[in-house]
């Protein structure tokens, strides 16, 4: 039987001929399930943690020990290195404990595919390929560029994430599409870029980065229907996991009311390890409430 890498190679060189994303809701293999974005322990990672840090190599024994999390969803800031070896370790660190690595947030800052300057957006298309060739090897699902706080040149953006979208689709990972920088203000961002690339580019909301409460609501609501992954944002959170900026339940209902059913990767960060261990805690004990709390509205009595 085919198999999609023998569907890819059969493809025309001139023709863009990638399948279409399979579940607009989610992976069901990831339904349900909870984890961490990387940057929510950038500083453990760091060494700046206090009073106690860890290693990347550490972090997916943490994660299902101390939470009962088992998704970890990376940035290229927290990869010690990329060396085939140290992947390689990372990989089986993950797999024995039984956690599931799912994205690369290739984060690099200084990075223009956007630009029209040649050199500026061959640089960036460089670099990226070189992060797509790392998620390929560590088996992730996806990769996403970072959106810049400028907007770009729409036409090279999209061509680029074209480009980038054929590449990833080659090694077996699909390009993500994330609200931030020059994307915050329009709640349709995610939704109009996807469209206009086309093939291998799915999403993924983040409930934080939107520049009003309005704007927070209706793109999540616009958002949500096609996203196959969540940053599942909260900033400053009270003792009892008050979050007085937006509201963390809503964002849970308008997501679990598109269809979407996870994967859900909170982005929470602390310097103090051990509340940052209290507060991941009371996160995912709440996603879990309200969980089983919309299984029971919908289901008969």
């Amino acid at each position: 039987m085919p198999t999609r890498r023998d569907f890819l190679a059969a493809c025309s060189a001139a023709t863009l001929c990638i399948p279409k994303p399979t579940q607009a809701a989610g992976p069901k293999a990831l339904a349900n399930k909870l984890g961490i974005t990387t940057s929510s322990v950038g500083s453990q990672l760091a060494g700046r943690g206090k009073p106690k840090n860890f290693t990347l190599l550490e972090l997916p024994h943490i994660l299902n020990n101390e939470f009962g999390f088992e998704v970890i969803d990376l940035n290229t800031s927290s990869l010690a290195s990329t060396k085939k070896s140290y992947l390689d370790k990372l990989r089986k660190a993950t797999d024995d404990a039984g956690c599931i690595l799912t994205n690369l947030k290739m984060n690099q800052r200084n990075l223009k595919m956007g630009s029209i300057d040649k050199d500026a957006r061959s640089l960036a298309l460089s670099e990226y390929k070189k992060s797509i060739d790392v998620a390929a090897h560590l088996g992730l699902r996806w990769a996403r560029p970072l959106p810049r706080a400028e907007k770009p040149d729409r036409k090279t953006y999209v061509a680029s994430y074209q480009e980038l979208a054929k590449y990833a689709a080659e090694k077996e990972v699909t390009m993500l599409v994330e609200n931030f920088g020059w994307m915050q203000n329009d709640s349709e961002s995610v939704v109009k870029l996807i469209k206009e690339v086309g093939d291998n580019v799915e999403a993924c909301p983040d409930t934080g980065n939107w520049d009003s409460k309005q704007l927070r609501i209706d793109g999540l609501k616009k958002t949500f229907p096609i996203a196959v992954t969540c940053d599942f944002k909260a900033r400053k959170l009270g003792p009892k996991g008050e979050h007085p900026l937006y509201d963390l339940k809503q964002c849970f209902e308008i997501g679990w009311q598109a269809g979407f059913r996870g994967p859900w990767c909170f982005e929470h960060a602390n310097t103090d390890t051990n509340a940052l261990f209290r507060e991941l805690n009371l996160l995912g004990n709440m996603l879990r409430d309200w969980t089983k709390l919309s299984d029971q509205a919908k289901t008969p009595r």
